[in-house]
């Protein structure tokens, strides 16, 4: 998995790049809430994610409720794959996926 971060003020882009799973999800986590602090916008591109397990949905969770406090997450370029694991998790309905 590779993480790539840009910040501009209070905007947070995330790129990542292979798998969010049980081995590297705590990586993604530590490597976003690094940057997150007075981010009202974290925008994460997931247009180069091939998967992501229950591990990397509990960190998703985890940001969102942060960003709930202080601004808006907003996921793009999840493959079908992807957006069907957040349709039957139901986390369709919590993210905001573009």
């Amino acid at each position: 998995m590779t993480i790539n971060k840009t910040k501009n003020g209070n905007i947070l882009n995330v790129s990542v790049d292979g798998r969010v799973d049980t081995s590297t999800a705590p990586e993604f986590e530590t490597a976003v809430k690094s940057d997150i602090e007075g981010v009202t916008e974290l925008n994460i591109d997931f247009s180069k994610l091939s998967y992501i397990s229950s591990a990397g949905l509990r960190c998703l969770l985890s940001l969102q409720k942060i960003m709930n406090n202080q601004g808006t997450l907003i996921i793009t370029g999840a493959n079908e794959t992807v957006v069907e694991i957040f349709e039957v998790t139901g986390f369709s309905e919590i993210l905001t996926i573009k």
